[in-house]
């Protein structure tokens, strides 16, 4: 069963410049009722900072999902971890949210660069309670959050992107919160890519600084069910096909086999679209009911090496393309919250000939690949055999 919100997570990083480890090190924990997410900024760069920040995260987080006070999880890390003997400052500073399942948030900070919540596109003032723990001021704040509320925390090289460049003081707290609320995105991947891209451009593509933001978005659900290849046994094409129909979203029928199918069943016409052709793309077709039809294993394969490709990039990903593989992309990866997929066992036999790249037969590995991709994109995925 669907839950009535989605908690839509992501984060990227970009590395100080000449730097092969991040020093910003981002931990999420999630369960049916209650998420952590932590965010560690180590001291200094590379490999130290990466240390620092990796024993950070993961003590804090670690801890909190056992049921450690707060005070007691913070004295550990400021008792376990060193400081630094030199400038005298942390060896890390922190940024947490728990989230459970009602939507109650606690933010707990230390040193890093406030928070940022917005609701309907505009920053939402939150009172702060400051504790001390080991000399620190901790600060904490909690808030009940609504669809569509998007809280964001970040490291200090996003209010420090292009200090020294483009910018005298760096892209300043204020600065950051304006750009957001200019923002109109759907999902938290979006609005993620779209901060860290800026911070890479105000660094001129040499960040001064790690990088890191975190975003959670409330999402309304979102479901896209996925049909490629019928049944193996042709006497449960009809059951198949009802109960895909039947089902909530949007739905896209993936393999010609398979539109044959649904144009039989359904009564009605496939229509090939002539409108956009793509000679490294397979076209796509329309049938009534249903939101898109693409050909089938050549587009998964395309479909899925991109979404290994899009999961590794800072920058925002562009659809614009109309062929069927960015058509497909759009809906996993900006219009869905929950993606199921409806696998059938018939073999093609255009797929059994030797000609034909081997690799293509194997359709359900492509399928649990995409579906291990999404999963890294905070989706919520299933695999359905239709026999």
């Amino acid at each position: 069963m669907t839950m009535p919100h989605y908690i839509d997570i992501a984060h990227h990083s970009l590395n100080k410049f000449g730097e092969e480890l991040c020093g910003d090190k981002v931990e999420i924990i999630k369960h049916d009722d209650r998420i952590i997410v932590v965010l560690a900024d180590g001291l200094g760069s590379g490999v130290k900072a990466n240390i620092l920040a990796t024993l950070t995260s993961k003590i804090m987080s670690t801890m909190l999902e056992n049921g450690a006070d707060l005070i007691e999880t913070i004295d550990t890390i400021t008792q376990t971890l060193p400081v630094c003997s030199v400038r005298k400052i942390g060896y890390s500073t922190f940024s947490i949210i728990e989230l459970d399942a009602s939507l109650h948030a606690r933010i707990i900070e230390f040193d890093n660069p406030p928070f940022f919540l917005l609701r309907n596109h505009h920053i939402l003032p939150i009172e702060k309670e400051m504790i001390v723990s080991s000399d620190k001021k901790v600060y904490i704040s909690s808030v009940d959050l609504k669809i569509g509320d998007e809280l964001t925390i970040c490291s200090d090289g996003v209010i420090h992107a292009g200090v020294g460049m483009l910018l005298n003081f760096g892209w300043e707290w204020k600065n950051v919160a304006e750009f957001l609320e200019k923002q109109d995105c759907i999902s938290s991947e979006k609005l993620n890519r779209r901060l860290i891209d800026a911070c890479n451009s105000l660094y001129e593509d040499h960040p001064g600084d790690d990088t890191t933001a975190v975003t959670i978005k409330v999402r309304a659900p979102l479901e896209v069910q996925i049909f490629t290849g019928p049944p193996s046994d042709p006497s449960l094409d009809a059951q198949a096909i009802k109960a895909f129909m039947a089902s909530p979203g949007k739905k896209v029928v993936c393999g010609g086999t398979a539109a044959n199918i649904f144009a039989r069943e359904l009564g009605r016409d496939i229509i090939t679209e002539m409108d956009y052709i793509n000679p490294e793309v397979p076209p796509t077709a329309e049938i009534e009911g249903l939101d898109l039809v693409t050909e089938g294993v050549l587009t998964l394969k395309m479909a899925s090496e991109k979404l290994k490709a899009i999961a590794h990039l800072n920058e925002e990903p562009s659809f614009e393309k109309k062929d069927g593989v960015n058509a497909l992309l759009k809906l996993l990866v900006e219009d869905s919250t929950h993606i199921h997929f409806w696998v059938g066992r018939a073999l093609n036999p255009a797929h059994q000939n030797p000609d034909f790249p081997k690799e293509l037969s194997l359709k359900t590995h492509i399928i649990r690949d995409m579906a291990g991709t999404l999963g890294k994109l905070g989706k919520i995925v299933d695999i359905h055999f239709t026999d």
